[in-house]
């Protein structure tokens, strides 16, 4: 059974920082690209980060270049989304999904994910 857990969510004041997880069971992590996604009350899903199957190049998301750091560990069958400076418009929910790897170019649109988590609240006020 495909399963991606993300954990790691919950109140930050702005500035602060969080790491979210992804724990993948259930198929063979470095055959895919994993992807992060959020959604705000009322608003779309959008694309945060996405990392490729297993040569490490990634994509972000121009709202979050130079904050948020995504990596992988495949032994581990798990994927992280380091998130620094974190600012009151981060807040949503975040999901990590995995992508078939012949999606070269990490895209960042929902479309392209297969599988899903259930996500993990991340807010950030003071």
């Amino acid at each position: 059974q495909v399963q991606l857990v993300e954990s790691g969510g919950g109140l930050v004041q702005p500035g602060g920082s969080l790491r979210l997880s992804c724990a993948a069971s259930g198929f063979t992590l470095n055959y895919y690209n994993i992807g992060w996604f959020r959604q705000a009350p009322g608003k779309e899903r959008e694309g945060v980060s996405c990392i490729s199957s297993s040569d490490g190049r990634t994509n972000y998301a121009e709202s979050v270049k130079g904050r948020f750091t995504i990596s992988r560990d495949n032994a581990k069958n798990t994927v992280y989304l380091q998130m620094n400076n974190l600012k009151p418009e981060d807040t949503a929910v975040y999901y990590c999904a995995r992508a078939p790897r012949y999606y070269d170019n990490l895209p960042l649109r929902s479309s392209a994910y297969n599988a899903w988590g259930q996500g993990t609240q991340v807010t950030v006020s003071s």
